[in-house]
């Protein structure tokens, strides 16, 4: 597995100063999002300087784009949202394509009308999962065009919420292009060491083939989210049932402040079996 961080956990819009800093603090990959080029995450478009500065930072640094971030509420209730998220994630996309990204990363989105990433009671209700699922389908054609994976990521929060969401999702789209991004604090809220390693062992088999990226982020018993290594998540269980199932990608870390960057690189390798 290649060990990554997300760029965003360094300061600064020169791409070529973030990609030095994931370098030094011992990361090999990154998932980049383009606030690192000071653009939007989410631009209108990107002009060519700033695809060659990305391309230039990440060949002098050694840090190669395991992916691209193109995050927006894909289950906004206004349909007005939903097309202006897609208008931008067909710039990631092409974006993508030009700096050969191989995986942009999305969002499934929620009913909650101003946080993408907060949990609203009507994500439950069928007409969330069919408005998501729409837009899934048009952002998988734009992907197939373009040659790029996209990857989704169970979040509690989210309408897909678990991995056997996650297959649902994928048997109904019936693409190669849908991926699974699995992050272990992602699949559960709270719970203790036995039952945070039971459900990440349930979620590794269900998605195994499925799985483009890892994530290694952490939660204390209480729920809130924790750097790795800090809470319930047995990482080198996660981590040797990964291996298992055959998947050999990129493992990203994220939810961490910069100088706690290097600390999570030592123990990240650590726990790779």
């Amino acid at each position: 597995m290649r060990l990554g961080i997300f760029a965003k956990t360094f300061p600064g819009t020169d791409p070529a100063s973030v990609l030095t800093a994931v370098a030094a603090t011992g990361y090999e990959t990154t998932q980049f999002n383009l606030a690192c080029a000071g653009l939007a995450s989410m631009p209108d478009e990107v002009p060519p300087e700033a695809i060659a500065a990305i391309c230039a930072a990440s060949a002098s640094s050694g840090v190669s784009l395991a992916a691209l971030s193109g995050t927006y509420n894909m289950a906004h209730t206004d349909p007005v949202v939903r097309s202006d998220g897609l208008r931008r994630l067909t710039v990631i996309i092409e974006t993508a394509q030009a700096l050969a990204i191989p995986l942009v990363t999305l969002c499934t989105g929620t009913r909650h009308p101003t946080d993408q990433w907060a949990h609203h009671p009507a994500n439950a209700d069928p007409s969330a999962w069919a408005d998501m699922a729409a837009e899934m389908a048009t952002a998988l054609d734009l992907a197939e065009r373009h040659g790029i994976d996209l990857g989704i990521e169970p979040e509690q929060a989210n309408i897909v919420t678990s991995t056997a969401d996650a297959a649902r999702l994928a048997a109904e789209m019936g693409s190669p292009r849908l991926r699974v991004v699995l992050d272990p604090a992602n699949l559960f809220e709270a719970g203790s060491p036995d039952e945070a390693r039971q459900i990440v062992a349930r979620s590794v088999d269900e998605a195994a083939p499925l799985i483009a990226m890892a994530h290694a982020k952490d939660r204390y018993p209480d729920g809130r989210f924790a750097t790795a290594g800090q809470g319930v998540v047995d990482f080198p269980d996660f981590l040797r049932r990964l291996r298992a199932a055959g998947f050999d990608g990129p493992l990203v870390t994220h939810g961490l402040a910069a100088e706690d960057a290097a600390d999570v690189a030592a123990f990240l390798r650590g726990a790779l079996p």
